[in-house]
């Protein structure tokens, strides 16, 4: 559904509007939307007000549950995965108690825009899910709430945005080389990282730092690679208008590409793994080919990577 759908004369529905194209959800989301979608009587919204306040109220509301039942649901799931952990012995994923009182509605959004932001993969989901992980959150979805989640999307995208610069910027300075056609772009990004690590806190900060294409550069550990991105360069999205990249999407021609040792590293510990299961007996022949064939495509990468490797021309400060 569009949250902020309006029909052609600008009315807005205030009940939404059916997306054309389905949103992309992990397996974990979908299985919930199916447990919700069979606990709220036929027609109610997801959060129906009477089926989730446990009245036993067989017809839908108009309503969804308030914000006070949220913080009361939120509070609850804490404390059954708390008793669940210990149950089974797995103390280390209690939720621990928090020094500032209860997670209620606004700390949690804070939690989830982090993970989106910060897990491996976080922001390739998100920019899958949103199209746009910016663009669209901000002039979209939750555009309405005064402090919608898309602010706290952005502040963390910044966030994540600065800590890639400064980890890269440590790298580099101390003797991390770096290769691919956007090596010496990214060691101009990383240069810069001093001057804004640890001060972002509001939205407008973020908005300067996601809106300074010099600084657009996101790692991406799945593809063994650094995104140094350039709109005119890339070749993630040659017909769609974006100032951001699809991660999910690297062409190994890509000008937008760089490498550090780290990667390099990490090539070839995936093409060592390839190898191994390549002259499994187990495994037939043209899926053992393609796997031997895609470890020697890894390994001369990783060449490619210690030929060309760069290092800052002066001291990065």
């Amino acid at each position: 559904m569009f949250k902020n759908a309006a029909d052609e004369d600008g009315n807005h529905y205030s009940a939404g509007h059916l997306r054309e194209v389905p949103w992309v959800a992990i397996p974990p989301v979908v299985t919930a939307i199916r447990v919700l979608e069979r606990i709220v009587p036929d027609g109610g919204l997801l959060f129906d007000a009477a089926a989730h306040a446990f009245q036993n109220i067989p017809v839908a509301s108009a309503a969804s549950i308030g914000q006070a039942g949220l913080r009361g649901r939120i509070e609850a799931f804490a404390a059954w995965v708390s008793g669940l952990a210990r149950r089974l012995g797995r103390d280390q994923e209690v939720v621990p108690d928090d020094p500032y009182g209860a997670i209620g509605l606004a700390r949690f959004r804070r939690t989830l825009a982090w993970h989106i932001a910060r897990r491996p993969g976080g922001l390739v989901a998100l920019a899958i899910q949103y199209g746009h992980m910016r663009t669209a959150m901000s002039a979209g979805y939750a555009a309405r709430g005064r402090d919608g989640i898309h602010e706290l999307l952005d502040v963390e995208t910044a966030r994540a945005t600065a800590d890639t610069l400064t980890t890269l910027h440590e790298d580099l300075t101390h003797g991390v080389g770096i290769s691919g056609p956007a090596a010496r772009r990214a060691i101009h990004a990383a240069a810069q990282a001093p001057a804004f690590a640890g001060a972002i806190r509001t939205h407008r900060q973020a908005r300067d730092i996601l809106g300074n294409p010099a600084l657009s550069v996101y790692d991406n550990p799945r593809s063994l690679l650094m995104c140094v991105y350039n709109r005119d360069r890339a070749l993630c999205h040659r017909l769609e208008a974006t100032d951001a990249p699809r991660l999910d999407r690297c062409q190994p021609s890509c000008a937008n590409i760089a490498r550090t040792d780290h990667h390099a590293a990490g090539l070839l510990a995936h093409a060592e793994a390839l190898e191994k299961q390549s002259v499994s007996e187990a495994l037939p022949g043209p899926l053992a080919e393609r796997l031997a064939r895609r470890a020697g495509q890894l390994r001369e990468l990783a060449h490619h990577h210690e030929h060309d490797r760069i290092h800052p021309q002066e001291p990065m400060s």
